[in-house]
């Protein structure tokens, strides 16, 4: 069963983090590094997303996975 991941409900944070992605081509505005590794939705939250265990946000705090 996928995960469901919301967004920040914090609008203006995810204006902010969108915007710094369009702005590097869909790649992690918070990581210097631009690889398939950092590109939205980053390999790190994919991995952290398969744990039914974990709860939280995304490196840049645009995605929000609660528990289940």
């Amino acid at each position: 069963m996928a995960a469901k991941i919301q967004l920040n409900p914090d609008a203006e944070m995810v204006k902010i983090v969108r915007e710094g992605l369009k702005q590097r081509g869909g790649y992690c505005p918070c990581r210097r590094e631009q690889s398939e590794d950092t590109k939205c939705i980053c390999r790190e939250f994919r991995e952290q997303m398969e744990d039914p265990e974990f709860e939280g946000f995304c490196h840049c705090m645009l995605y929000y996975k609660p528990k289940g």
